[in-house]
């Protein structure tokens, strides 16, 4: 089976300007001054399967002391870290990208706040190419001692690569549409006048899933990673002639 696969959208806007006068939106203009040209539209889209995941786990301690709470959380997220490098590997991309140690309070009755234990919470982030395992490595962490799972997502090694076809998908669709139009009217593309990529919106498009606090689970952690869109547009004017 393919990695990926390109399927393309039937829906376009296609204009045919002529030198004689035409409306666009409800607005009268004239182009007697330029070439008549086509303008079309492209669209890809580029399925992938995702080869990358990025897992945030974390370890939250609390004590009545703030000491004690810091040296739980440090011994807990020790062998929470000790636990994926020895199941990934000593290369494996496994490292904290943040740590709190905050005051909880408690407010009585009398309405004066205090401060009733403190709270220490170690975030690990773990990167890694084993999708099938992704599973895995939730339930071990969360064996070794993590009891908070922050969230789950899936993207491409290969981004710019990947988007870099969808273009040029897009661009040849456009070229081909604009060439079916003057071929029906019995004209020819004289030239290019103008390309232009049309934004899709925010990027990268990875697959998210998020997670509460869990403890650990006697049943295995199911993960379907699916697959992530990959879209891309190109505007595209050509001057024809007969």
């Amino acid at each position: 089976m393919n990695r990926y696969s390109f399927y393309l959208t039937a829906s376009v806007m296609i204009f045919f300007f002529s030198p004689w006068t035409f409306e666009v939106l409800g607005q009268d203009k004239t182009n007697s001054a330029g070439p008549p040209v086509i303008r079309t539209l492209g669209d890809a889209v580029l399925t992938v399967e995702p080869d990358l995941a990025e897992i945030q786990i974390g370890v939250q301690t609390e004590d009545p002391s703030a000491q004690v709470a810091g040296q739980k959380n440090a011994e807990r997220a020790d062998a929470v870290l000790k636990t994926l490098r020895e199941l990934l590997g000593r290369d494996a991309d496994v490292k904290t990208v943040g740590y709190s140690l905050n005051p909880v309070y408690s407010v009585p009755r009398d309405g004066i706040s205090t401060i009733s234990r403190y709270a220490a919470i170690n975030i690990i982030r773990v990167k890694t190419d084993q999708i099938k395992r992704v599973g895995e490595i939730i339930d071990r962490a969360n064996k070794a001692g993590a009891n908070i799972t922050g969230g789950l997502q899936f993207t491409i090694k290969d981004d710019p690569a990947m988007r870099l076809m969808a273009l040029a998908q897009a661009s040849r669709e456009a070229r081909a549409k604009a060439d079916a139009i003057a071929s029906a009217l019995g004209m020819k593309i004289k030239r290019i006048l103008e390309v232009e990529e049309i934004e899709q919106g925010p990027r990268p498009f990875p697959r998210s899933r998020g997670f509460a606090g869990v403890a650990a689970a006697a049943a295995p952690t199911p993960i379907e990673p699916g697959t992530l869109e990959i879209q891309a547009a190109v505007a595209l004017t050509a001057e024809v002639s007969r």
